[in-house]
């Protein structure tokens, strides 16, 4: 192999390791139709019926509305109140973090998701997680808004046995974003990727 393929694949193996350390999105939330609506807002992260692999979810830099009334921790959570920083692990059955609310005319977060479920998948498990977001429009988190879901589910993130995420949104406010910077780095991994292929067939 010559020095180009080696320095590529080097690199090829140093990207692959930095997107599979944390999957970070954005989400985005269209409130205006709400605004000043005093409500609450429950965020989950539930490891699915059979074998799953440890996982967490943080939920960062959440800007938007006012933060009043209780919060409340079920299961792996620590953090909060937002607008801090708070930790949800996949550990329990149930692992839920709700927080009375008063919406603005928009909210946002970033969502991290890391741990071994993502880093090194174990070909093993048998069932992934799924973290969910959900919006109620009072306080008791009974009456869903801003979504058709009967339980309030406004949008959903799914972590496949391959450490993928697949993310869904449920109502027309929400919307799901993977971060600039892993974009980036899947393109630039893929065109590596092609330049591999390229340098492969002119040396045979």
């Amino acid at each position: 192999m010559n020095k180009t393929c080696l320095l590529v694949l080097m690199f090829l193996t140093a990207s692959s390791g930095a997107l599979n350390a944390a999957s970070t999105l954005t989400v985005t939330v269209n409130t205006s139709l709400i605004d000043g609506t005093d409500g609450s807002l429950d965020f989950q992260f539930n490891p699915g019926p059979l074998v799953t692999q440890p996982a967490t979810v943080q939920i960062l830099g959440f800007s938007g509305g006012s933060y009043g009334g209780s919060n409340q921790l079920n299961g792996a959570v620590t953090g909060g109140p937002l607008p801090s920083p708070v930790t949800i692990n996949n550990t329990d059955a149930l692992n839920e973090y709700f927080q009375a609310f008063n919406f603005g005319p928009s909210l946002r977060f970033t969502l991290s998701f890391n741990g071994p479920a993502i880093d090194a998948p174990d070909g093993k498990s048998t069932s992934g997680s799924v973290f969910s977001f959900s919006m109620f429009s009072d306080r008791a988190g009974t009456v869903p808004v801003l979504t058709s879901d009967p339980n309030g589910v406004a949008a959903t993130v799914a972590v496949g046995l391959d450490g993928s995420l697949t993310a869904a949104t449920l109502s027309p406010a929400v919307s799901v974003t993977p971060e600039p910077t892993s974009v980036a780095l899947c393109a630039a991994a893929m065109g590596l990727l092609a330049l591999l292929t390229s340098l492969r067939r002119r040396l045979n």
